[in-house]
């Protein structure tokens, strides 16, 4: 479905009873909701699972390219208003976590539990902003399908590629489908956001830590340093995953998610 938020068109889907206690999925950077399939399909139906595309991605309006993390977090709250949903569990992976964090920072009283995925709270490093530069710099002279087949690798678990060449298409599918224009105004906004570090220690909510144990972008020990400062959290890492711990390990993933959830009905 397609509502009007903010100014932007957003495009979400639901799956499951809609009086069941929502849990709202938030993808990674620069994907799409669909990378969420295998959780939606496996959620039991007492939940009402919600996934989005994040404005510049999926079949959100793009507009103008000027994003901030900022517009992303307003966007996630106004879906909550539109939906009707008072307080929701959250699930983020990468930029989705984020996003989650900086919205639990923002309005903790919108927020039920909280699922941080491969994800970590700090802002960018200057090397990280470089890098952020180049990708935009990159996907403007040579186009989504070259940043794709490299950004795969960076996110993805060597072994992935042998085992499960599947998940390796779908995610350059992801990307390629997504404009040069959604692509930079994201990889701006990711490199501008704010340190969210100092919230962690007033998170109060129930709070799941999943990270890939082959993730080199947010490695086990930033996801470690994460449960040291939330009183409330658990942390377990995925075997044979990398950034994408949900599609890399999804039946492991899916047992973590499951667990947690059915422990705060």
């Amino acid at each position: 479905m397609k509502i009007k938020l903010n100014g932007t068109t957003i495009n979400y889907t639901e799956r499951g009873l809609p009086q069941g206690i929502p849990v709202v999925f938030i993808h990674g950077f620069p994907l799409n909701h669909t990378m969420w399939e295998p959780q939606m399909k496996a959620l039991p139906n007492h939940f009402r699972a919600i996934t989005y595309d994040i404005r510049g991605h999926g079949e959100s309006d793009i507009g103008d390219g000027q994003y901030t993390i900022e517009f992303f977090v307003d966007d996630l709250l106004s879906l909550l208003d539109h939906l009707v949903i008072d307080r929701a569990i959250i699930c983020g992976l990468s930029m989705g976590g984020y996003i989650a964090l900086r919205a639990y920072e923002r309005s903790p009283e919108r927020i039920k539990a909280l699922v941080l995925c491969d994800t970590k709270s700090e802002a960018d490093t200057n090397e990280a902003k470089l890098k952020r530069s180049a990708i935009v710099r990159n996907v403007k002279t040579n186009g989504t399908g070259p940043f794709a087949d490299e950004f795969a690798t960076s996110i993805l678990a060597p072994q992935t590629f042998q085992t499960h060449p599947e998940i390796v298409e779908s995610i350059k599918k992801m990307i390629r489908a997504n404009s040069p224009i959604g692509i930079s105004g994201a990889s701006l906004a990711l490199g501008c956001r704010t340190d969210t570090s100092a919230a962690l220690s007033t998170i109060n909510v129930p709070t799941l830590i999943l990270v890939g144990e082959h993730d080199k972008l947010t490695p086990p020990t930033v996801s470690e340093s994460m449960h040291s400062r939330i009183v409330n959290s658990e942390l377990h890492v995925v075997v044979h995953a990398g950034h994408m711990s949900n599609l890399e390990n999804a039946p492991e993933f899916n047992k973590r998610l499951i667990e947690f959830l059915n422990r705060l009905n």
